[in-house]
């Protein structure tokens, strides 16, 4: 029995998916301690978007240590904190127009989001949250409270209180919201907030559409509520641009940020909020050891970089279209299977979690890492490094095609 399984707590979870030991790994590719490569179409769920030992990160922060560069600072300034903020605001905020603050957290998504809910509730005077069904949002109180997955949400213990499910991506269904909160006599009143993903990569990979996404942000500009965009998982470039509503019409009050924005799998969570709401805020009511760790401002500066002209993302368009032409044909030769999903993250809804398991278990004795989703875990995500070489991505395609051929065919 190894040390995982004589010490480390039953929660582990995806060690159970990927039973192996991975000691190496570079871009897209991992290695076990017994020599064994796999393809990784998971990047640690969005956090590697940049690929693994990124080498101008790693360089970077290399420089950065060398020359003791400080490492921790709580929420001081410093010489890094300045220039990863000095690039996002060239490079993601003034081209967009964007005057938001930046607020620096704890360090990962679930921070982000709590922070979020916090100065919604604060700004608004109001307590309820408007989330929406397959919503996943992290697993700390308020941002359980705001994920709708009932597995996760029973491991609470406490009432998750002051947050409404609604439905998700449906506009007739927002229209009789609307006219509910504008009914005195309902007995709905308008939320403090509503936080919505654009893709519900957890979720299932479910993708709002723009129509949707800008009858969304009016009502909630109606209303008086906040607009918060979580977009921890297909921000960073995901979706072919810095942010996965670019394009879309809508300014949201809050945008949730973490997993890529650390660059090199280093922990970073940021939230962006309008100056007006930001005011609400008073010195020190928010805090967190790690809200700005500084080797993760230097990756991340060096991950801005890659925005800094459209190379990056002209790439990643390519490679979406390998990934949606390459599924396409599973779709029409099995009824059972669904494509969704939008530029480099993709959903392969193949109609149930044992048929999804079957598959990523014989991916993974392949060479390649992919994980479900979804309700049930009925949806094969593909989530690749956007910097994947060519030749990994064509590899892992044929993988997963293959062994979803085979597990559809048994079960057909």
């Amino acid at each position: 029995m190894s040390i995982f399984e004589q010490r480390e707590s039953d929660i582990r979870a995806y060690c159970r998916v990927y039973p192996v030991v991975f000691d190496k790994a570079v871009n897209a590719r991992q290695t076990d301690e017994d020599g064994k490569q796999y393809i990784d179409f998971f990047a640690g769920a969005g956090v590697l978007n940049f690929g693994h030992n990124n080498p101008r990160m790693k360089k970077a922060m290399i420089n950065y240590l060398e020359s003791d560069g400080v490492t921790h600072t709580l929420d001081m300034h410093s010489t890094a904190k300045r220039a990863f903020m000095e690039r996002f605001v060239k490079t993601v905020l003034e081209p967009r127009n964007m005057d938001h603050k930046m607020q620096f957290m704890g360090p990962t998504g679930t921070n982000a989001v709590e922070a979020a809910l916090k100065i919604a509730r604060r700004a608004t005077g109001r307590q309820e949250i408007a989330a929406f069904t397959h919503g996943f949002h992290g697993m700390t109180l308020g941002s359980l409270a705001c994920t709708a997955n009932g597995y996760f949400r029973n491991a609470a213990g406490v009432p998750l209180n002051h947050v409404s499910h609604h439905k998700f991506n449906c506009t007739e269904y927002l229209s009789q919201l609307a006219a509910y909160y504008a009914d005195a006599s309902s007995g709905i009143a308008a939320p403090a907030a509503f936080l919505v993903e654009t893709i519900q990569a957890e979720g299932g990979v479910n993708v709002a559409s723009k129509e949707w996404l800008q009858a969304l942000a009016k009502l909630a500009k109606d209303v008086g509520a906040l607009l918060i965009i979580d977009d921890i998982q297909v921000g960073c470039g995901r979706t072919g641009s810095y942010f996965s509503f670019d394009e879309m019409g809508i300014e949201p009050d809050v945008v949730c940020l973490a997993k890529g924005v650390g660059g090199m799998g280093t922990p970073m969570a940021l939230n962006l909020v309008k100056p007006e709401i930001d005011k609400h805020w008073s010195p020190g009511e928010h805090t967190g050891t790690f809200r700005g760790q500084s080797l993760s401002f230097v990756a991340g500066s060096e991950a801005l970089s890659y925005f800094e002209d459209d190379k990056l993302m002209t790439e990643v368009a390519k490679k979406a279209d390998v990934m949606a032409e390459a599924l396409a044909p599973l779709e029409k030769r099995f009824k059972a299977i669904e494509v969704r999903g939008r530029s480099m993250i993709l959903g392969l809804d193949v109609g149930s979690g044992e048929q999804a398991k079957a598959i990523v278990d014989g991916c993974f004795a392949d060479g390649l890492l992919i994980a479900s989703c979804g309700t049930g875990g009925r949806v094969v995500k593909l989530i690749p490094p956007l910097t994947i070489p060519n030749d990994d991505l064509q590899q892992g395609l044929d993988i997963l095609i293959s062994n979803t051929s085979k597990v559809m065919e048994a079960t057909a």
